[in-house]
C-alpha cells in the first residue's frame, strides 16, 4: 500500500512539474519577444530589397508601428 502511495504521488508530482514548467516557460518567451522583437528595421530593409521593393525611411517607420500596434492589439485581445 505504502508503494502504491509513493508512486502516485511522484506521478502527481511530475504531472504538477510538467504544467508548472510549460506555463512559466510561455510566460517567459511571451516576455522576452515583447522585449526583443524578431523583426527590426534591418531585418524588414533585407525583406523588402529581396521582394524588389526600394526601402525608404518613411515606409519602414510606417512597417515598424503597423507591426508595434498590431502587437498591442492582439496582446489586449488575450487579456
Amino acid at each position: 500500500m505504502n508503494t502504491g502511495l509513493a508512486i502516485l504521488l511522484i506521478i502527481l508530482a511530475l504531472i504538477g512539474g510538467l504544467v508548472g514548467g510549460f506555463f512559466i516557460a510561455r510566460k517567459y518567451m511571451m516576455d522576452y519577444f515583447e522585449k526583443n522583437p524578431p523583426i527590426d528595421e534591418n531585418m524588414l530593409r533585407m525583406m523588402m530589397l529581396q521582394m524588389g521593393q526600394k526601402p525608404s525611411e518613411r515606409k519602414i517607420n510606417q512597417m515598424m508601428s503597423q507591426m508595434k500596434t498590431q502587437q498591442k492589439s492582439t496582446k489586449k485581445k488575450k487579456k
